[in-house]
Protein backbone atom coordinates (compact mmCIF):
# COMPACT_ATOMS: atom_id res chain seq x y z
CA UNK A 1 0.00 0.00 0.00
CA UNK A 2 1.45 3.36 -0.74
CA UNK A 3 1.45 5.88 1.14
CA UNK A 4 -1.44 8.36 1.35
CA UNK A 5 0.23 11.47 2.64
CA UNK A 6 2.62 11.46 -0.74
CA UNK A 7 2.32 13.98 -2.84
CA UNK A 8 2.63 14.02 -7.00
CA UNK A 9 5.52 15.99 -6.50
CA UNK A 10 7.62 13.67 -5.27
CA UNK A 11 7.51 10.83 -7.56
CA UNK A 12 6.89 13.21 -10.78
CA UNK A 13 9.84 13.63 -13.30
CA UNK A 14 10.99 16.46 -14.19
CA UNK A 15 13.00 15.98 -17.15
CA UNK A 16 10.27 16.47 -19.42
CA UNK A 17 10.80 15.52 -22.99
CA UNK A 18 8.03 18.50 -24.38
CA UNK A 19 7.94 19.85 -27.84
CA UNK A 20 6.40 23.09 -29.85
CA UNK A 21 3.17 22.80 -31.53
CA UNK A 22 5.50 23.05 -35.06
CA UNK A 23 7.20 19.85 -34.27
CA UNK A 24 6.67 17.69 -36.95
CA UNK A 25 4.29 14.02 -35.73
CA UNK A 26 7.84 12.31 -37.49
CA UNK A 27 10.07 13.77 -34.86
CA UNK A 28 6.92 13.48 -32.25
CA UNK A 29 7.17 9.21 -32.91
CA UNK A 30 10.71 9.20 -33.21
CA UNK A 31 11.11 11.20 -29.84
CA UNK A 32 8.22 8.69 -28.19
CA UNK A 33 10.62 5.74 -29.35
CA UNK A 34 14.11 7.47 -28.13
CA UNK A 35 13.10 7.90 -24.51
CA UNK A 36 10.17 5.45 -24.13
CA UNK A 37 7.59 7.48 -22.95
CA UNK A 38 3.58 6.88 -24.06
CA UNK A 39 3.09 10.64 -24.15
CA UNK A 40 4.39 14.17 -25.07
CA UNK A 41 3.00 17.13 -23.75
CA UNK A 42 3.42 20.43 -26.56
CA UNK A 43 4.08 24.10 -24.86
CA UNK A 44 4.37 27.15 -25.79
CA UNK A 45 6.56 29.33 -23.93
CA UNK A 46 6.79 26.93 -20.71
CA UNK A 47 3.04 26.76 -21.03
CA UNK A 48 1.27 23.49 -21.56
CA UNK A 49 -1.01 23.69 -24.29
CA UNK A 50 -1.53 20.62 -25.34
CA UNK A 51 -0.55 16.35 -25.11
CA UNK A 52 0.33 14.16 -27.91
CA UNK A 53 0.34 10.44 -26.64
CA UNK A 54 0.90 7.15 -28.21
CA UNK A 55 -3.22 6.75 -29.23
CA UNK A 56 -3.13 10.10 -31.20
CA UNK A 57 -0.16 8.89 -32.91
CA UNK A 58 -1.64 5.78 -33.88
CA UNK A 59 -4.85 7.73 -35.00
CA UNK A 60 -3.30 8.98 -38.00
CA UNK A 61 -3.47 5.41 -39.79
CA UNK A 62 -7.01 4.39 -39.19
CA UNK A 63 -9.14 4.51 -41.94
CA UNK A 64 -11.40 7.62 -42.54
CA UNK A 65 -13.82 8.11 -45.27
CA UNK A 66 -14.16 11.78 -46.23
CA UNK A 67 -17.01 13.32 -45.74
CA UNK A 68 -19.10 13.94 -48.91
CA UNK A 69 -20.58 16.90 -50.29
CA UNK A 70 -23.51 17.75 -52.48
CA UNK A 71 -25.31 20.38 -54.29
CA UNK A 72 -28.99 21.77 -54.52
CA UNK A 73 -29.91 25.01 -55.95
CA UNK A 74 -26.21 25.82 -57.13
CA UNK A 75 -25.56 25.66 -53.21
CA UNK A 76 -22.88 23.06 -51.64
CA UNK A 77 -23.72 21.80 -48.73
CA UNK A 78 -22.21 18.85 -46.70
CA UNK A 79 -23.62 15.55 -46.09
CA UNK A 80 -24.90 13.67 -43.26
CA UNK A 81 -21.52 11.99 -41.92
CA UNK A 82 -20.97 9.40 -39.49
CA UNK A 83 -17.44 9.72 -39.01
CA UNK A 84 -16.24 12.53 -36.54
CA UNK A 85 -14.36 15.61 -37.82
CA UNK A 86 -11.72 15.24 -35.32
CA UNK A 87 -10.62 11.64 -36.86
CA UNK A 88 -10.17 13.42 -39.76
CA UNK A 89 -8.11 16.03 -38.29
CA UNK A 90 -6.09 13.72 -36.78
CA UNK A 91 -5.31 11.20 -39.65
CA UNK A 92 -4.34 14.95 -41.76
CA UNK A 93 -1.97 15.98 -39.03
CA UNK A 94 1.30 15.94 -39.70
CA UNK A 95 2.57 18.75 -36.29
CA UNK A 96 1.88 17.90 -33.09
CA UNK A 97 -0.23 21.72 -32.81
CA UNK A 98 -2.69 19.76 -35.29
CA UNK A 99 -2.44 16.02 -33.61
CA UNK A 100 -2.71 17.41 -30.15
CA UNK A 101 -5.37 16.91 -27.72
CA UNK A 102 -6.22 20.54 -26.43
CA UNK A 103 -8.28 20.38 -23.55
CA UNK A 104 -5.61 18.29 -21.11
CA UNK A 105 -6.11 17.10 -17.85
CA UNK A 106 -3.44 17.93 -15.61
CA UNK A 107 -2.72 18.03 -11.82
CA UNK A 108 -1.05 19.97 -9.54
CA UNK A 109 2.19 18.74 -7.45
CA UNK A 110 0.36 19.87 -4.39
CA UNK A 111 -2.28 16.67 -5.25
CA UNK A 112 -2.04 13.32 -3.54
CA UNK A 113 -0.71 10.71 -5.63
CA UNK A 114 -4.29 8.82 -4.53
CA UNK A 115 -5.63 11.71 -6.30
CA UNK A 116 -3.20 11.38 -9.63
CA UNK A 117 -4.12 7.16 -9.57
CA UNK A 118 -7.80 8.19 -9.60
CA UNK A 119 -7.61 10.29 -12.67
CA UNK A 120 -5.65 8.05 -14.24
CA UNK A 121 -7.67 5.09 -14.07
CA UNK A 122 -11.17 6.73 -14.40
CA UNK A 123 -10.00 8.93 -17.11
CA UNK A 124 -7.82 6.10 -19.07
CA UNK A 125 -5.13 9.06 -18.88
CA UNK A 126 -1.42 7.65 -19.59
CA UNK A 127 0.64 9.99 -19.02
CA UNK A 128 -0.54 13.35 -16.47
CA UNK A 129 0.72 17.02 -16.85
CA UNK A 130 1.87 18.55 -13.86
CA UNK A 131 1.78 22.17 -13.98
CA UNK A 132 1.59 25.20 -11.64
CA UNK A 133 -1.44 27.42 -11.01
CA UNK A 134 -0.39 29.23 -14.28
CA UNK A 135 -0.65 26.34 -16.32
CA UNK A 136 3.88 26.42 -16.68
CA UNK A 137 4.85 22.55 -17.48
CA UNK A 138 6.55 21.04 -14.07
CA UNK A 139 6.74 17.64 -14.90
CA UNK A 140 4.84 14.74 -15.91
CA UNK A 141 4.08 11.25 -14.06
CA UNK A 142 2.57 7.98 -15.55
CA UNK A 143 0.85 4.79 -14.87
CA UNK A 144 4.61 3.35 -14.69
CA UNK A 145 5.70 6.16 -11.68
CA UNK A 146 2.86 4.69 -9.92
CA UNK A 147 3.50 1.41 -10.66
CA UNK A 148 6.94 1.58 -9.22
CA UNK A 149 6.24 3.56 -6.11
CA UNK A 150 3.12 0.36 -5.48
CA UNK A 151 6.30 -1.94 -5.90
CA UNK A 152 8.67 -0.06 -3.56
CA UNK A 153 5.90 -0.18 -0.83
CA UNK A 154 5.87 -3.89 -1.60
CA UNK A 155 9.30 -4.08 -1.03
CA UNK A 156 9.81 -2.45 2.47
CA UNK A 157 7.08 -3.91 4.21
CA UNK A 158 8.86 -7.45 3.09
CA UNK A 159 11.89 -6.03 4.49
CA UNK A 160 9.97 -4.77 7.77
CA UNK A 161 8.35 -8.27 8.30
Amino acid sequence: MMNTDARVATIMSTDVIAVTPETSVTELARLMVEHDVSGIPVVDDGILVGLVTEVDVVSREIDVDPPAFGTFLDAIFRLPWDKSDEELRRVLASTAGELMTRDVKTISPDAPIRDAANMMFKQELNPLPVVDDHGRLLGIISRSDIVRLVAEASEIADRSV
